[in-house]
């Protein structure tokens, strides 16, 4: 049960009129809590009793480690938290490729270990962070437990976020539960348009270029390195598209129903630096990442180096978080030495500067010519002209670098990564475009208008549905996701993780 099926739809609306229909809050929490294990289950129903017994153990540690007379007594909860959850994680989802790897290394002694026909839990990574959060906060006396089992269920069985997040902190997201739960009409206008935008990217956008991009990433022998080029930026905006798409929706849904989620994507496609790209792109992971892995690590209290090797960790086993196999772990790895090298020459621009200050040094100096020659251009001053290039300069320099990195985040297999990239680079074959690349040139104005009125809902401005202008504008929307939407939707990228 995908957000953009019908059968979405009917469950959404039979779980709203529920939701309206009852008065008392405990009974709503109550029908919202049913309604996420069912929409666990949807799936499999073994799924809702392993996150039934996560959810239950997490809670249980929580308590102790909140009663916990000693330090040690409290850390040692912790460790039994964390050792439960990462080995839940472990099994399910890196069980299989630890396997595989060790039969690599057994290969020349003829030994080879057996596979197991493991199933892997939707959103089971998730699922994982969300808990791990809750136990590690109530360890930092970040936040108490929550007031009942019940109300920390929720929180972790939520369906608008559950199955691709965005990861909500306990003490985001604790609070809305434990407040009256109040369906409101402004909110469920909102919450429809929001969710209408999500539609509209997945839709519209991001499952039209999936019929570009699958094809091409599925055989890219065949096809020639300018294609490859097209696919992968193509690529890189049906990612973006499918996963912010999912986050509009999730939180268009959870406004409905009168709670609120933080956004998870800001644009990020406009960074001009791999670090900025990491404050745009899937936000709470990176401050996930950020705030039980990178500070616990030592962040950059511990010397230059460390830092750097610290933010190399970090992305690595974000990237491996993403899914067992060798392309994710060279994707995160690839990302945490661009945010280290990033580092390091800001790190250089500020020492110039200082230097510069002083003046030992004039780094201010126009780069393309003398201020004369600059003032001959007319409007343009060199400060300006300077600041510009370099901005688009550095929006190029990131932008190729995010799109090359997506080649193994996409590929299926590290030989088939390493191959498009060597077909990309060294151009071979640069004739024979195919027809359906041109869905990449017609998404990119629908991606430019979906990125500005998503920054106007950011904003709080949003149509009246009273007016007749309003209503026509949306109907239109529906008309053309109803015309223009591909046959076979593909599911959402993210579930698999």
């Amino acid at each position: 049960m995908i957000f953009s099926s019908v059968e979405f739809l009917v469950f959404f609306v039979i779980v709203l009129f529920l939701m309206i229909l009852v008065k008392s809050s405990r009974i709503k929490r109550g029908i919202l809590l049913v309604a996420s294990y069912y929409f666990y289950a949807y799936w499999d129903y073994r799924f809702a009793l392993l996150m039934f017994g996560m959810t239950y153990f997490n809670y249980y540690a929580g308590l102790k480690m909140e009663s916990s007379q000693t330090p040690k007594s409290k850390k040692d909860w912790l460790i039994i938290s964390l050792v439960f959850n990462l080995g839940v994680l472990g099994f399910f989802k890196y069980f299989n490729f630890f396997i595989d790897s060790t039969n690599v290394l057994l290969n020349p002694l003829n030994v080879k270990l057996p596979f197991l026909n493991i199933l892997l839990p939707v959103g089971i990574s998730f699922i994982t962070f969300e808990v791990m959060s809750y136990t590690i906060d109530i360890y930092r006396n970040i936040n108490k437990s929550a007031k009942s089992f019940w109300d920390f269920a929720l929180l972790v069985a939520f369906f608008p976020h559950l199955i691709a997040g965005p990861i909500l902190k306990p003490k985001q997201f604790l609070p809305e539960i434990e407040e009256d739960v109040i369906i409101k009409r402004e909110n469920l206008i909102y919450g429809f348009q929001i969710f209408l935008l999500g539609l509209v990217r997945k839709v519209f956008i991001a499952d039209r270029l999936a019929l570009f991009v699958d094809p091409v990433f599925q055989s890219p022998q065949a096809y020639s390195s300018m294609t490859l080029w097209f696919a992968v930026i193509a690529y890189a905006i049906q990612i973006y598209c499918d996963f912010c798409g999912y986050t509009d929706m999730a939180i268009g849904v959870a406004k409905c129903l009168g709670f609120d989620i933080p956004k998870n994507f800001d644009v990020p496609y406009i960074s001009r630096s791999v670090t900025e790209f990491w404050r745009r792109w899937h936000i709470s992971l990176s401050t996930w990442l950020r705030d039980y892995l990178y500070i616990p690590l030592g962040g950059n209290r511990k010397g230059k180096q460390r830092q750097y090797f610290n933010l190399f960790v970090t992305m690595l086993l974000g990237g491996l978080w993403h899914g067992a196999s060798w392309n994710f772990v060279a994707w995160g790895g690839l990302h945490g030495i661009g945010l280290a090298i990033h580092k390091m020459y800001m790190e250089g621009v500020q020492k110039e500067t200082k230097i510069s200050n002083q003046g030992e040094l004039d780094v201010k100096r126009p780069l393309l010519g003398s201020a004369e020659q600059l003032a001959t251009l007319g409007f343009f001053r060199p400060s300006y002209l300077t600041s510009y290039l370099y901005n688009v300069l550095a929006w190029f320099v990131t932008f190729t670098f995010v799109c090359v990195t997506w080649v193994f985040f996409r590929s299926t297999d590290f030989s088939i990564s390493l191959l498009i990239l060597q077909k990309m680079f060294f151009l071979a074959n640069p004739a024979g475009i195919p027809w359906y690349s041109n869905s990449l040139i017609m998404t990119i104005p629908a991606l430019i208008v979906c990125d500005y009125v998503g920054n106007q809902l950011n904003k709080g401005v949003k149509l009246k549905l009273n007016r007749f202008r309003e209503l026509f504008v949306v109907f239109f929307i529906v008309l053309g996701l109803i015309f223009l939407a591909p046959q076979n939707p593909s599911p959402f990228i993210y579930f698999q993780f």
